[in-house]
């Protein structure tokens, strides 16, 4: 595999896309930046701004958006960020930074929009059937239920939404994309990893 290569998991709440992105660096040798990239952005609008952000609320509130605004925000969706949600524009702006370096796997955050233009960048959805989110938010989420994944999933809907104007798990913006309800999660970081060397020797 190319050292410059960049991985992006865009995943179903409950899919087991967090775990496959964990695997995927391991195997690669790759950082994974998944919540971190919300740490690194309120830092950097911390230093900029001279205040002290609470990093555990930003991470809770990553995914909620101006209820008061209404559409998007153009192609890169970070040019006409309102002022009172800069958090968006500062995660955007650390992720290209970091994708130009190469060598990362980036986990939703709307990183298959905003990294859609670097090269050897490959991207991935991973998603699962009902049942198996079901038995994965009882036992992974805090006994929670399929529903209690769903109201999430929708709320980051939106919010993607809201900011790329794009429609969330859309066919066009990936690579492959992979079930993982009757394969197991390490079978789905080979399958991202055959399929990228394959298109590398092409």
């Amino acid at each position: 595999m190319k050292n410059n290569t960049n991985i992006v998991i865009i995943r179903q709440y409950g899919s087991g896309g967090r775990e496959v992105s964990s695997i995927l660096a391991k195997k690669l040798n790759m950082t994974c930046y998944d919540r971190t990239i919300v740490q690194l952005a309120a830092e950097q609008l911390s230093q900029q701004e001279n205040y002290e952000p609470n990093i555990d609320e930003l991470i809770k509130n990553s995914y909620k958006r101006p209820q008061e605004q209404m559409g998007n925000l153009g192609d890169f969706a970070f040019e006409r960020i309102p002022y009172f949600n800069k958090m968006y524009r500062q995660q955007a702006i650390v992720m290209l930074k970091l994708a130009q370096k190469g060598n990362a796997v980036f986990l939703g955050r709307c990183a298959d929009v905003i990294l859609k233009d670097i090269p050897n960048t490959y991207f991935f959805f991973i998603y699962a059937d009902d049942d198996f989110r079901a038995a994965r938010a009882k036992n992974h989420y805090g006994n929670h239920t399929l529903a209690d994944l769903d109201k999430e999933a929708k709320n980051r809907e939106k919010y993607y939404a809201y900011y790329t104007g794009e429609k969330w798990g859309d066919p066009k913006h990936f690579h492959m994309m992979i079930n993982t309800s009757h394969i197991s999660l390490e079978q789905a970081a080979d399958l991202i990893i055959d399929y990228i060397e394959t298109h590398q020797k092409n």
